[in-house]
């Protein structure tokens, strides 16, 4: 673990955990238990997943306790409803944190900056209960790029700055995809940096919400092709056009022209559902959950 940390870790036939002691040491009963028990403010909260920010004490030799912020994804389990949905749609489903934690252990290999991870703990054998959490450093004071265009009044991008962010996020997805990688929630929301750096529009990118990512995906095939359309779609809505995507294209992986036309017919309906009334009816009852 990061700072020399040694990890408390137990493997048994239904539960991996793997928490260090400096947080360990101020949790009580069982580690994983109270894991999940932890509470914060909530930035997603939906049926079997809650993300929230928290704090936590931490006691580091020689400096005494300190509390500290970090995000933590709880899952609790998705149900055999969503097992069986999946596996119909010819899907994986999503059972847990242990996606989360593989890919951020990937993306710190191939060198690209996201949440770094601090804790992660498994439970159960059943598909449809197990439950999982993954803690991750807080990564501060941050804005993500469709924050940073949707108030371009506090962050404008001029001309030039604008090619480096396009430059910044083809080199993430290029790293990515070349891995063999997939992201499936492929939006400008998930590219972050430090709201010091987007001032001075020096895109140091991060990105984050990694808990559905794909492996052993082929550079050119159908995944990454509707990664690149999410993205697509995400400039669309927040005012990049045409001629932007063609900055990106310069600096992406070589790709056959059916590709890109497969990108662009796919982010046009991505728009087209997201700003129907349906969608939106659905997006405003989620964030009133959240409050």
């Amino acid at each position: 673990m990061k700072n020399g940390l040694k990890p408390r870790k137990r493997s048994m036939s239904k539960q991996v955990i793997s928490v260090p002691e400096v947080i360990s040491a101020h949790l009580k009963g069982d580690v994983f238990d109270a894991m999940m028990r932890l509470s914060g403010k909530a930035f997603r909260d939906v049926p079997g997943r809650k993300t929230m920010r928290i704090t936590l004490n931490t006691a580091n030799k020689g400096v005494g306790v300190a509390k500290k912020s970090y995000f933590i994804k709880q899952h609790f389990g998705v149900g055999w409803g969503e097992v069986f949905k999946n596996l119909l749609s010819l899907k994986l489903p999503i059972l847990g944190a242990m996606t989360e934690v593989c890919a951020i252990q990937k993306l710190s290999e191939i060198g690209i900056a996201t949440t770094p991870l601090v804790a992660y703990g498994q439970r159960g054998c059943n598909p449809a209960t197990m439950q999982s959490f993954v803690l991750t450093e807080d990564l501060g004071d941050i804005v993500s790029l469709e924050e940073m265009l949707i108030d371009s009044q506090s962050y404008p991008v001029p001309e030039d700055s604008k090619r480096l962010m396009l430059t910044a996020v083809a080199d993430i997805s290029s790293k990515l995809h070349s891995a063999g990688l997939c992201h499936r929630d492929f939006y400008l929301c998930h590219f972050v940096l430090s709201r010091q750096n987007a001032l001075a529009n020096h895109y140091d990118l991060h990105l984050i919400d990694l808990h559905r990512m794909l492996q052993s995906q082929s550079p050119n095939g159908s995944a990454v092709m509707k990664d690149i359309a999410g993205l697509y779609f995400s400039m669309l809505q927040n005012g990049l056009d045409a001629q932007d995507l063609g900055i990106f294209k310069q600096h992406y992986l070589p790709q056959s022209a059916a590709f890109w036309a497969k990108v662009e017919t796919r982010a046009n309906k991505l728009f087209s559902k997201f700003n129907s009334a349906k969608f939106q009816q659905r997006l405003a009852k989620e964030k009133s959950a959240i409050g």
